[in-house]
Formats: C-alpha cells, sequence, structure tokens
C-alpha cells in the first residue's frame, strides 16, 4: 500500500516567508510531509521546474448575487468556482447578500442552496448586512457567526442597500464582541448623488461620465469616516477595493498607529483607467465598476502600497455582467451612466496578472505575491493555518504554476459565464497549469477535472488581530466616563 495519496515532487516551494526546494507528501486531504525522497504514492506529480505554492484564495467576488434593482451576476457556484480554479484558486468566499425586509439566517440560507453541489472548490461567504434590525444585531448574527460566516460587508453607498452612521456602529460593535471582521464599500452617498444629478441634467450621460460621477474626495472622505467609526469603537475593519493613493495613505496611517484597519485593492485599479470608458458607443459600459478607473498615476501609487504593505490583499472584486439585455444593457442601448450595472468579471485575472506585473515584473517579491494572493486572506478570514499556506497539517491546497509560460487573457480562457474581459488581449507570463483543493485535482495540466460538488463549505473561525493594540475612546472608558458601560 502507497504511503501517500499523492506526492507533489521537484518543484520550487513558496510560502509568505519561505521559498525552497523540496516534495510535498499528501494524505487523507491534508499535507503530511514536506522534504526530498518522502517515499511512495498513488499518484506522482512532477513540478520540475514549476513553482508550488498555496492555493489562491479570492475573497472579493459576487457570484449568484443579485443586486438590489434585481439584476442577477451572470456566474453562479459552478462556472464562478471552474473560472476561479482556472485562475489558480483553490477557494472563495462570495457575498452572501442581505436586502431590506429579508432576514440573516433567510440569506444564509437562500445562498447555501444556491452553492450546494455547485462548487469545484472550497467556498464561504461575507455576509452583506443591509437591514440591521434589531433581531438582526441581538439573534441573527450571533447565529451567523456560529455557523462559520466570521465576516460581513456594509455600504456606505447605493440608496437600497446603505446604512447610515449609526447602524455602522451598531454593526460594528456586534463585529467586535463575536470577533469578526467588517468590510466596508467605502464612499460618500450624498457627494456622488450630487455631481451624478448635474452630469445627466447637463446631458453628460455616456459610461465615460460614471468615472466623473465618483469622485476620489468621495472615497477620501468615506474612507476616513469609516475608519474613525472603526477605530472609535475599537473593532477591526477592512476597506474594500481601495482606489486612491489618499485612501490607501489613511489606511496606512491607521496601522501604522497600532488600529485593526486592513485594506485591499483590485487588479483594475493597477491595470486599467477612467480613459478605458472613453471608447466608442457604449462599449465603455463594459469598464464600468465603482469605485471606478482612475489614471496612470494613480495606478503607480498603488502599486507602492502593494510594496509597503498598505494592503493586505489584492482582490478580483469580480462582479459579472454580461454586455446584452441581461446585464450592462438591461435599461436600454441609450441607458445613461446611472442606469448601467456596476461591475466587471476577473475572477480567473486577478492572479496572473498580479504574478506577471508583479513577480515577473520585479514590482514585488514570489513570498510577497504568496501572502497577497492567499495567506493574508486566510489569516483576516479566519482560515489561517488550514488554509493559506504550504505546513503539515494544512488542507492541500495548492496551485503549481509554470513562471515562463505566455498566454494572452481572452473571454475563452476566463471560463466564466462572461461574454468580454476587460484585459482582452493582455500579454501575461506565468500560468497556474494544476490546482489541487484539499489535495483532489480540480485542474490539472490546464483542463478541468472536478466535479460540481467537489468544494465544500469553509466554517470559518474568529480572525487573530494578535498585534494589533487598537485604541482607546475615553468616552467609552467606564474609568473615564463616570462608570457608564457603553460597549
Amino acid at each position: 500500500m502507497a504511503q501517500f495519496d499523492t506526492l507533489i515532487t521537484g518543484g520550487t516551494i513558496a510560502t509568505a516567508s519561505d521559498t525552497f526546494e523540496g516534495d510535498v507528501a499528501i494524505r487523507d486531504e491534508k499535507i503530511v510531509a514536506l522534504g526530498k525522497d518522502l517515499g511512495d504514492a498513488e499518484k506522482v506529480i512532477d513540478a520540475k521546474g514549476k513553482l508550488v505554492l498555496p492555493g489562491g484564495i479570492e475573497a472579493h467576488c459576487h457570484i449568484a448575487q443579485e443586486s438590489a434593482t434585481g439584476g442577477m451576476t451572470s456566474d453562479d457556484y459552478r462556472s464562478g468556482s471552474i473560472s476561479a480554479a482556472f485562475g489558480g484558486n483553490s477557494s472563495f468566499v462570495p457575498f452572501a447578500a442581505q436586502h431590506v425586509g429579508m432576514g440573516v439566517t433567510e440569506t444564509l440560507d437562500l445562498y447555501d442552496s444556491r452553492a450546494q453541489g455547485e462548487s469545484v472548490i472550497d467556498y464561504g461567504y461575507h455576509l452583506i448586512v443591509a437591514d440591521p434590525t434589531e433581531k438582526a444585531l441581538n439573534e441573527e448574527l450571533p447565529l451567523a457567526f456560529a455557523r462559520g460566516v466570521t465576516s460581513f460587508k456594509v455600504f456606505m453607498t447605493y440608496d437600497l442597500m446603505k446604512i447610515d452612521d449609526n447602524q455602522f456602529l451598531d454593526i460594528l460593535t456586534v463585529a467586535r464582541e463575536h470577533g469578526a471582521l467588517t468590510m466596508v464599500h467605502a464612499e460618500n452617498s450624498g457627494i456622488i448623488k450630487w455631481i451624478s444629478d448635474r452630469l445627466v441634467s447637463g446631458g453628460h450621460t455616456a459610461p465615460r461620465y460614471h468615472a466623473i460621477s465618483h469622485p476620489a474626495a468621495a472615497e477620501i472622505e468615506a474612507i476616513n469616516r469609516a475608519i474613525t467609526l472603526a477605530r472609535f469603537v475599537d473593532a477591526p475593519l477592512l476597506l474594500v477595493h481601495v482606489s486612491t493613493p489618499e485612501g490607501a495613505g489613511l489606511v496606512a496611517n491607521a496601522r501604522l498607529e497600532g488600529a485593526k484597519i486592513f485594506g485591499e485593492t483590485c487588479p483594475q485599479y493597477l491595470f486599467l483607467t477612467k480613459e478605458d470608458l472613453d471608447r466608442p458607443g457604449m462599449e465603455g459600459a463594459k469598464f464600468m465598476c465603482s469605485p471606478p478607473l482612475r489614471d496612470t498615476a494613480t495606478q503607480e501609487a498603488l502599486w507602492r502600497h502593494v510594496q509597503a504593505g498598505t494592503f493586505s490583499v489584492v482582490s478580483s472584486d469580480h462582479a459579472p455582467y454580461r454586455y446584452d439585455e441581461t446585464g450592462k444593457l438591461a435599461n436600454g442601448p441609450q441607458a445613461t451612466f446611472k442606469q448601467i450595472a456596476n461591475g466587471m468579471p476577473g475572477i480567473a485575472a486577478r492572479l496572473p496578472l498580479l504574478f506577471s506585473e508583479g513577480v515577473n515584473g520585479g514590482r514585488i517579491t514570489l513570498n510577497q505575491f504568496v501572502a497577497l494572493s492567499s495567506t493574508n486572506a486566510a489569516k483576516v478570514y479566519g482560515m489561517h493555518p488550514r488554509k493559506g499556506t504550504i505546513a503539515i497539517g494544512s488542507d492541500a491546497d495548492i496551485a503549481i504554476w509554470d513562471p515562463t509560460e505566455k498566454r494572452q487573457i481572452s473571454v475563452e480562457n476566463q471560463h466564466d459565464n462572461m461574454d468580454y474581459s476587460p484585459f482582452e488581449g493582455r500579454e501575461v507570463t506565468g500560468w497556474p497549469v494544476t490546482v489541487l483543493s484539499r489535495g483532489e485535482a480540480v485542474i490539472e495540466n490546464g483542463a478541468l477535472v472536478a466535479k460540481p460538488g467537489q468544494g465544500k463549505f469553509i466554517h470559518r473561525e474568529r480572525p487573530d488581530f494578535t498585534g494589533y493594540p487598537g485604541t482607546r475612546t475615553p468616552e467609552l472608558d467606564p474609568q473615564w466616563n463616570f462608570g457608564a458601560e457603553l460597549l
């Protein structure tokens, strides 16, 4: 009888901290040995000349999710997970979106029904909280934590989703009590509405004006306010899709001061600009996302923040709406920028882009790539060390990369349910060729071998925020505020 189920031999193994030559032995879904000449196995994967990395964790994607206005993303858990796997990911954490009038438990049950038996990789949920009723806060959110959903997201914009500052503080304090992480889409709703109304009334309705309608000031103000609220109640907070140097600077300063603040940016802000929205006809609609694409100076500034560690993760914000009447053109071919669905695909392109321009481009090390693509997400979202690393006892979630393979990104090699890619035609160097999830092949030599339902739900734990001293607000300190217990 073979000693192991699978052996990966002859590759260069890299984690967030180390790079070394060696073999990986897998048994019963786990990594059980690292070294050389480990023994025999039922299956041997020759990784000579290739990189053996922790499988990517895509921690920001919209799968089988309807918007507050009723539009449904084009990818379900089958197509979305397949696309993620082709992009080097072995697990992902899409959103489960509560809308006004829905209960939290009802929301999670709905997404369970959508994911069950469909995903080819392991999955979890971030809960979007749009209706923080007394019942949701005091009864249902604790139940969500108990079922392994330890992160949730709030919006500071979008009329049908946004919460006010009072509700934000309520959610942050519940998260703090249970050791959960709050994520926030930070844009100032009033600024966006004011400038959007003026643009439309002036006849400026083409997709390119979307970039104008969400100015940098809207993000900067909201990030500052979100960080202030989180620090006021000493709660952990992750700022998603940061798109401005000033916003990134606010995250960096808060972290320097010891706050439990984390940041994320996305490939679209590193590789695309607002000029992509200025295309003939409605073509610019393909590049509409919020926050919007900025400019080349912003790209370089965000890369510096990637290098400096401001951003814990680089995520895709995969929000797939087809360029047809089911998606971007749902309100007709003459719709104003305010009537076009925001979001673009990118779940399969995220890691090849980051590897090609980051590692092969000399901007980041291979170890930084592993941290940004997998390890940090596992840590901040309560999955480490089960996932996000190559270590004895960890799940055998592994992506084998050919660091020299050249590919052109195309809609065909994204394997999602989209009819375009915003990165179409971009050449990258470095491509994931084999992906294992808990030791079982999902992608093998560039081909899908997994069956729907192979992925399992990830019961996530409380993230570990050791090393972040946090803040202490005098007005909330009973020793200072005459004995009032407010937290």
